[in-house]
């Protein structure tokens, strides 16, 4: 059977609610053109007496108490007059046509939610927020003729806050396309401003125009989105929908939080720009100091947010963030003694330290990996860098005029520990040769600590003793993370260059020729083991070479330096020279081993290592003989000198 009319089809959501709004503006104009002018009306019978409604205190809380909670509600919002509901037009309430005008009213608004939502589906942000200007338009005039809500009513009001609040975030977080925003956002139908001219001859009330301003400012953008999630929240509370609407309430809570992270991030970031043009004057500014506490009081405001919902990853997310907060105030108290005497402040330490508290809180917020393990993660990674941080620096900037050397060590000892324990070397991930880096280099930092503490340490042989074990251990420790990577070459050699140097310090200590000769044959097997990075260092060195040479003709060549990401040059010569200078151990082997007589057979152990280094010595001579070689080549010499001791080495040890 066949309707007996005929429905427009419709393919879309924005041509289904423009058929909506069409139909309510033809009902607008029926009901506005059935108002009769105020001048029209019958005057009032002066012989009926007015009725007064006097408010009875027992029934508070009911009705009457939403309706005063909604006009305090409305005067914080906007320019709302307090008992102002009545309509300009001179349209009676109770009448059909207000209760008829009220419906259309609440149907467009209803039709722009919708349309305005599927703008923001689209990415379309300056037509979401033209349409949501409309619908809360349309909800300024339903304010200020009706004094009393439904419920479903101020749930609506409530979605078309979070909304609003939603499309104000994304401009913020989109300013490179503001121009094309605002082109959508001026735009308007002739529809659309004959149901405005409909609203506005009832009312120019403008409660949430604040709302929907198309700002150019950053701060102000965050700032509304912000206003319109806790006027969602407001609406919620003081109307007890919260209980009815338990997802909303949850959704308007994570919005809240997420937004005041937002805003904090910006202030931390404004914080930083500020350290960072703060080059002449070393103290900190009060606008740092300022940009501190409104970044602080975001963070903790959405982290009380999330944690009342229960979200225990985004209150970890925010109490990471505010760690970072922390980190930032102890580096803008850095160099405040000035740069000849600069000394690791206690204010560095307070800040430092607070910055741990809040990393260790995300982690007792998240309770272990498996609730979320990137935020785990990424919560040790930043705790890591943090004790690494503050142990670097009291390392390197020892506050010597405040406390003794050995509390210094100590200190730095137990936060480089701390660091490793946060580092996670073993989980494969991205990550993961970032985390081997780290572990290497406290390695290598503790190694060199204890190393210059034996060299210092005088009178105390246990103290000795164990500074030379640890100093070996973390050396180890450092050569074997280093040997993972394949791009820290310059690094493996700085350790096995300070191993060597470490062995003949020892060598210095010894007195018998055999104990001599056994740590110096270590040594040189210490610099024998190098030989995997300076293969590295020459493959790159190589590339760098065939990347120069197709660059010559090109307009843009590649510098030396640039066309290398992982290689240090400045840092390889120096590393090559110290090299070169340390193999010269070998004429103190041949030394030795001329003044050594010991036989352990038909050819001694001696003789056999005597001859090797002799021979690599004599090719040492005639290739350190000339300065001016070039990097290339000079690392290709080492590899060859070394290749020739390994392998003699190996077929003496064949042999014997």
């Amino acid at each position: 059977l066949q309707p007996s009319c005929a429905f427009p089809v419709c393919h879309g959501t924005e041509e289904r609610c423009r058929l909506v709004l069409n139909y309510v503006l033809e009902g607008l104009k029926s009901v506005d053109s059935s108002v009769k002018k105020e001048s029209d009306l019958p005057a009032a019978d002066p012989s009926t007496p007015i009725p007064l409604k006097y408010e009875d205190e027992s029934t508070s809380g009911g009705p009457e108490c939403l309706e005063k909670q909604m006009a305090l509600f409305l005067d914080k919002m906007g320019s709302f007059q307090k008992g102002k509901h009545s309509s300009q037009s001179g349209m009676i309430p109770g009448s059909w046509q207000y209760k008829m005008k009220l419906q259309l009213i609440l149907k467009s608004s209803k039709a722009y939610y919708v349309l305005s939502d599927a703008a923001m589906v689209l990415q379309k942000y300056g037509r979401a927020l033209r349409y949501i200007k409309l619908a809360l338009q349309c909800h300024d005039t339903y304010c200020c003729l009706c004094a009393s809500m439904l419920p479903e009513v101020l749930v609506f009001l409530c979605q078309c806050l979070t909304l609003c609040g939603d499309i104000q975030l994304m401009l913020a977080q989109n300013a490179n396309n503001r121009a094309a925003y605002l082109e959508e956002y001026n735009y308007q139908t002739k529809e659309d401003q004959e149901i405005l001219h409909s609203l506005h001859r009832e009312s120019r009330c403008q409660v949430f125009a604040w709302a929907t301003d198309l700002s150019t400012d950053l701060e102000c953008q965050l700032s509304v989105s912000c206003k319109c999630y806790e006027a969602a929240y407001e609406i919620l509370l003081f109307s007890n929908l919260k209980n009815q609407n338990p997802e909303q309430h949850i959704q308007v809570l994570k919005r809240m939080g997420n937004i005041r992270n937002e805003i904090g991030v910006f202030y931390m970031n404004q914080a930083a720009a500020v350290q960072t043009e703060r080059v002449g004057n070393k103290n900190v500014s009060t606008t740092e100091q300022q940009l501190w506490k409104k970044s602080f009081s975001c963070f903790e405001e959405g982290i009380q947010n999330f944690e009342s919902i229960a979200d225990a990853t985004n209150a970890a997310l925010l109490l990471c963030n505010t760690g970072r907060l922390m980190r930032i105030c102890a580096q803008a108290h850095c160099a405040a003694e000035g740069d000849f005497k600069r000394e690791f402040s206690p204010e560095e330490a307070l800040y430092y330290n607070k910055a741990i508290d809040y990393y260790l809180k995300a982690l007792r917020s998240l309770g272990k990996r498996d609730v979320h393990p990137a935020v785990w993660d990424s919560v040790n990674w930043e705790l890591s860098t943090t004790y690494f941080t503050m142990a670097t620096l009291q390392q390197d900037y020892a506050p010597l005029s405040r406390k003794a050397q050995e509390q210094i060590e100590k200190e730095v000892s137990e936060a480089m520990l701390k660091s490793l324990k946060y580092c996670d070397v073993e989980t494969v991930s991205a990550r993961q040769p970032l985390c081997q880096y780290r572990a290497a280099t406290i390695h290598h930092r503790l190694a060199s600590m204890y190393h210059s503490c034996l060299r210092n340490q005088v009178g105390d042989e246990h103290l000795r003793k164990q500074h030379r074990i640890l100093a070996d251990l973390h050396y180890s420790k450092a050569v074997r993370l280093f040997q993972l990577l394949k791009d820290a070459s310059c690094e493996f050699l700085r350790v096995q260059l300070e191993r060597v140097a470490f062995a003949e310090f020892q060598m210095a200590s010894q007195n018998s020729s055999a104990g001599k000769l056994k740590t110096l044959f270590g040594a040189l097997d210490i610099m024998a083991k190098t030989k995997g990075a300076f293969q590295l260092i020459r493959q790159e060195l190589v590339a760098e070479s065939e990347q120069v040479s197709k660059d010559k003709s090109s307009a843009e060549s590649i510098s030396l330096h640039d066309s290398s990401a992982g290689l240090n040059k400045e840092e390889l010569l120096k590393l090559l020279s110290i090299f070169e200078s340390r193999i010269f151990l070998l004429l103190q082997s041949i030394k030795l081993l001329t003044s050594t007589k010991k036989k352990l057979g038909g050819i001694t152990e001696e003789e056999v290592a005597l001859k090797t280094n002799k021979q690599v010595y004599s090719l040492l001579l005639r290739a350190t003989a000339e300065r001016s070689v070039p990097l290339l080549e000079r690392v290709e010499v080492i590899l060859s000198l070394l290749e020739q001791l390994t392998a003699d080495t190996e077929g003496a040890e064949g042999g014997v």
